[in-house]
């Protein structure tokens, strides 16, 4: 059984999201957590937002207990660019692309091999 959250439009760049993603996949969520709560990165305040989100959904859903669940995907896509404009020299303007992001999480409960 599997608990996903996805954060849509996060803004936070997708290059840099990713920086933090791939330190947490395949990990359980409370390893998970840890890592998130230690990291320097902005974007970790936004991951960690969408992952105790998940686990919410997981204890809606009844997959168990929370402990036994592992983050079996996480994938960051490309949103939608916010276009901002600036100035330049003779009259000029350069446009700027803010990126924002779709952070995708799916829990899923840690399969025990016989």
């Amino acid at each position: 059984m599997e608990a996903k959250a996805i954060g849509r439009n996060m803004r936070i760049a997708p290059r840099k999201a990713r920086l933090v993603i791939d330190l947490i996949r395949g990990k359980k969520v409370a390893t998970a957590l840890g890592i998130l709560q230690h990291l320097p990165h902005h974007s970790t305040r936004v991951v960690e937002k969408i992952l105790r989100s998940a686990v919410a959904n997981a204890e809606q859903k009844q997959m168990g207990d929370v402990d036994r669940l592992k983050v079996s995907e996480a994938y960051v896509d490309n949103a939608t660019f916010m276009k901002r404009y600036m100035p330049r020299a003779m009259g000029r303007s350069a446009m700027i692309k803010k990126r924002t992001s779709h952070i995708t999480l799916v829990l899923s409960n840690e399969q025990k091999s016989k």
